[in-house]
Order: structure tokens, then C-alpha cells, then sequence
């Protein structure tokens, strides 16, 4: 019975797990892994390991795929080999996960029982169910541009901003609360759509692509900030 129920909570995990954002693919199913070959996630949308989350680094963790789902994933995470029918069961690279269910096969390091926090939840997975998800840019306190990020307001979190380096990495590296701060609109400046975030001393600038994507960042995180976690209470405030 224990056998049967950890091949579902597998069975259910692959079901929804392996996608990628913004590759406008349709998902790989649980009983096409291996006998199909994935849709790989590309290199550039990720700064992370996808199992283990450990940065990428060119020298001591670099970048591979898993054969079976194209998760992009360590070489420590990817230190398995299991037959894949799509290449003629000739044995192939893939991940933890993967090995594990395609052999059935158990491994010393089994991470599946740990409870995610929502810092450790998948850009994809928040971005699915956000109120508002994009690229951003964010500014020092020097007015320099940093690297973009992608930033998302969770449906299931509302009221804190999680900041993400690239929309396909497995774990948000900060987050920001955004109840209590106010939203500054600010004038455009070289091309550039700025508005900020500012409470007592703390002051973050944020840059949007568009002046139409500032406007809703705008929205949505004044809404956080006053509490708002759906639309329909912010219709309720503003009755007569």
C-alpha cells in the first residue's frame, strides 16, 4: 500500500510539474515520460537548478538537461541513467525524480516529503495562479539598472511581491511585503516606465516595458497595500 501510494503522489507531482512558461508547449504526460521525447526548458529562463535550486555557475555547476522530462537541472541532480523507449531504450541522462520513477528504483536523498515553502515554489507554478506576473527591472539606490527579474503577486500570497531571477527558476530569491506601502507614479525618464514602492526610509523603483504594464503593476500592488486580496472587495469599497 505505501509502494502504490508513492507512485501516485509521483504520478500526480508529473501531472502537473513538467511545463514550461512561455513555451506555448502543451505539458508532457506522466505515462509519455521516456516514450516521448520532452519539450527541453531553455537554458536562458533559468538561473538555478530545477530540483536541487543551487545557482548555475560556469565552472563548478553547469547546466544539463534531464532526457526524460527537459527539466535544466545540475549534474549532481542528473547523475542517473534510465532506458528511454523514444531513443530505443538506450539509457540516458535524467534527473532524481525522473530515475525514480522510470525504474522505480529509490535513491539515499529523497526530498519529496518536504513541505515547500512558498519561497521554494517554481516561478511557473506561482505564475500560473497570480494576480499579476511579468518581467520587471529594479533599481539600486543609486538610480542604476540592475538585472531583470520576474516578479509575481500570487493569488494564494496577495499581499507580498515575490521576485524571482528568471520565470523558470524553482525557488523566488527575496520577497516584498507590500501591505502598508504607498505607489509613486514617477515621470518617464529616457524611455524608461518607472514607478515606485515607499514606506518610512524604504524605497524601491521599479521599471516596466510598457507604459500599459506600469499602470497595472501600479493597480495591483496599491491593492496589496491596502489589504485588497480581491477584485470584488475593491467594487464593494468604492459603492456609494
Amino acid at each position: 500500500q505505501d509502494a502504490i501510494e508513492r507512485k501516485e503522489k509521483r504520478s500526480e507531482t508529473f501531472k502537473t510539474a513538467v511545463h514550461g512558461l512561455e513555451t506555448h508547449t502543451p505539458a508532457l504526460k506522466t505515462e509519455e515520460l521516456g516514450r516521448r521525447a520532452p519539450q527541453w526548458v531553455r537554458d536562458k529562463l533559468v538561473t538555478m537548478c530545477m530540483r536541487c535550486k543551487e545557482p548555475f555557475n560556469a565552472i563548478t555547476r553547469r547546466r544539463h538537461h534531464c532526457r526524460a522530462c527537459g527539466y535544466v537541472v545540475c549534474a549532481r541532480c542528473s547523475d542517473y541513467k534510465a532506458e528511454l523507449q523514444y531513443d530505443g531504450n538506450r539509457p540516458n541522462r535524467v534527473c532524481q525524480e525522473c530515475y525514480i520513477f522510470l525504474t522505480g528504483h529509490t535513491v539515499l536523498e529523497d526530498r519529496e516529503g518536504r513541505h515547500k515553502g512558498i519561497l521554494e515554489k517554481g516561478a511557473a507554478e506561482v505564475s500560473s495562479r497570480s494576480l499579476l506576473c511579468s518581467s520587471l527591472q529594479l533599481l539600486d539606490k543609486n538610480g542604476k539598472a540592475g538585472p531583470r527579474g520576474w516578479f509575481v503577486i500570487p493569488q494564494d500570497d496577495p499581499l507580498v511581491l515575490y521576485i524571482y531571477a528568471a520565470p523558470q527558476d524553482v525557488r523566488a530569491h527575496t520577497s516584498i511585503p507590500l501591505l502598508g506601502y504607498q505607489v509613486r507614479d514617477m515621470a518617464q525618464s529616457e524611455s524608461r516606465h518607472l514607478f515606485q514602492l515607499a514606506q518610512s526610509r524604504q524605497v524601491f523603483t521599479f521599471v516596466a516595458d510598457t507604459e500599459e504594464l506600469k499602470r497595472r503593476w501600479m493597480r495591483a500592488m496599491a491593492r496589496s497595500a491596502a489589504g485588497i486580496t480581491h477584485p470584488e472587495e475593491e467594487e464593494e469599497d468604492a459603492g456609494p
